[in-house]
């Protein structure tokens, strides 16, 4: 499954979660899948595209970023599956 990761900086501190990412890299538990991802223009948020499996595992995510990013989980389809599947009812 996909899912749609919102990471909210604390404080809107970009420099302290990427010093992070430079030195530890993205922390994912083996089984998440970092798919891509967009950084608001302000540098608060960061909008990551991730798959898995298992649901837990983006709580066990979160939990190693805990105190410099509160995080989002939004599960997601692709644009193209979402319209065939609504296709034979519109």
């Amino acid at each position: 499954m996909l899912y749609m990761a919102i990471e909210h900086f604390k404080d809107g501190d970009a420099k302290a979660v990427y010093r992070r990412f430079r030195d530890e890299g993205r922390l994912m538990p083996e089984g998440l899948a970092y798919v891509d991802s967009w950084v608001a223009s302000d540098f608060a948020r960061c909008f990551q595209l991730v798959q898995c499996d298992d649901p837990e595992l983006l709580q066990a995510w979160a939990r190693a970023w805990q105190g410099l990013i509160g995080f989002e989980f939004h599960p997601v389809v692709p644009s193209k599956e979402a319209f065939e599947a609504l296709k034979p009812r519109l």
